[in-house]
């Protein structure tokens, strides 16, 4: 269970391996949208991570601080 750097906390998701399409299919199915534990789960296949691109603007933190970049 992925956790939280920080805190060190689960972060509330998860990731299982099947060992066919079928089977991830049927566990989709079967889950999304029960209740565990008094919550609502959503179930679905993962999808590769996006490239978080660098962005103009906005605070950024640099080797003396943070300081307001993009200029």
């Amino acid at each position: 269970m992925p956790t939280d750097r920080e805190t060190g906390r689960a972060r509330g998701f998860g990731f299982v391996e099947m060992e066919s399409s079928a089977a991830e299919e049927a566990a989709i199915q079967a889950l999304d949208g029960a209740e565990w534990m008094g919550r609502v789960m959503k179930v679905n296949k993962a999808r590769p991570r996006e490239e978080k691109g660098t962005r103009s603007g906005g605070w950024g933190k640099n080797n003396s601080g943070y300081s307001r970049g993009g200029y």
